[in-house]
């Protein structure tokens, strides 16, 4: 397996102009120029040999080649069509490595885990684009792809949201969502400068290790997400006018205060006071069966 070359702005820059590769906004393109990060990333997400992973956007290859040195296997997922002989070129001689053109959310994943990985728990590792980070990340939970975890670059405030715990400023329907499904760690800040173009905020490297069993029970999941979602799309509403008030529920207002009752919180409550076990509690006490 040959030794990774990128990583630096040097490498980058020359492929780059050698592709005379213009970048494109609409995808979110922001390429790693940082070695030690890249070596923080591999480390975090202990990768080995048995493992196979899927790259969401590789772009030129840079982390790609630190994970075809890591890993059994690569699947590398790029949307943007111009960045495919770019990649063919940066790969070769990484013989692990398979390259897929296409949109991560229109691709049957199960089924690819499935041809490539017989079915087994994979992992996921990516430098995500910003725009997007949240419909990826909750289509790999929701979809039931089979993965132990995912290791992924996002913005700093999109990280911090994902750990946050109840009564703090960034504690929200993602929280829940991500915390429902794996449990979370931030293992690296990175500063902008590590990136080609820098990007205007700074980002966090975040490792989401999966549940094998979700850590609550619950009667319906569409029925806590909804509960969730409800409880956070106007935050300085109480959680019962929350509840009356969203159009995914069809409670009346008895069922909504007598299942709020239970929890012992008091009328005045908010969403962002209770806990995922609370969640799945009142969701429980909801369920119609």
């Amino acid at each position: 397996m040959k030794e990774p070359t990128l990583g630096n702005p040097q490498n980058t820059i020359a492929v780059l102009q050698k592709y005379q590769f213009t970048f494109q906004k609409k995808y979110g393109q922001n390429f790693l120029i940082d070695t030690h990060v890249l070596d923080k990333i591999i480390r975090s997400a202990e990768i080995s040999q048995e493992d196979m992973v899927l790259e969401i956007g590789p772009g030129i290859g840079t982390m790609t080649q630190y994970l075809a040195c890591a890993a059994g296997k690569v699947i590398a997922v790029e949307i943007d069509r111009a960045l495919i002989p770019i990649l063919e070129d940066t790969l070769d001689g990484y013989d692990n490595v398979r390259i897929i053109n296409g949109d991560i959310l229109k691709i049957d994943l199960a089924k690819l885990v499935e041809e490539e990985n017989g079915g087994r728990p994979i992992k996921v590792v990516a430098n995500l684009p910003y725009y997007i980070t949240t419909p990826i990340i909750m289509s790999l939970f929701e979809g039931h792809v089979p993965l132990r975890s995912i290791t992924v670059m996002v913005q700093k405030e999109v990280a911090d949201r994902m750990q946050a715990g109840p009564g703090s400023k960034d504690y929200g329907a993602l929280s829940l969502a991500v915390q429902y499904y794996a449990k979370p760690y931030i293992a690296a800040n990175v500063p902008q400068n590590c990136f080609m173009p820098r990007p205007r905020i700074g980002s966090a490297v975040i490792r989401l290790e999966r549940y094998e069993t979700p850590p609550v029970a619950v009667k319906d999941e569409r029925l806590l997400f909804g509960i969730i979602r409800a409880s956070f799309n106007q935050r300085r509403k109480t959680l019962a006018n929350g509840l009356k008030n969203s159009p995914e529920l069809d409670f009346t207002k008895e069922e909504i205060e007598a299942a709020i009752e239970k929890l012992g919180k008091g009328a005045s409550v908010r969403g962002e006071a209770l806990t995922l076990g609370e969640f799945a509690e009142l969701s429980n006490w909801l369920y119609r069966g």
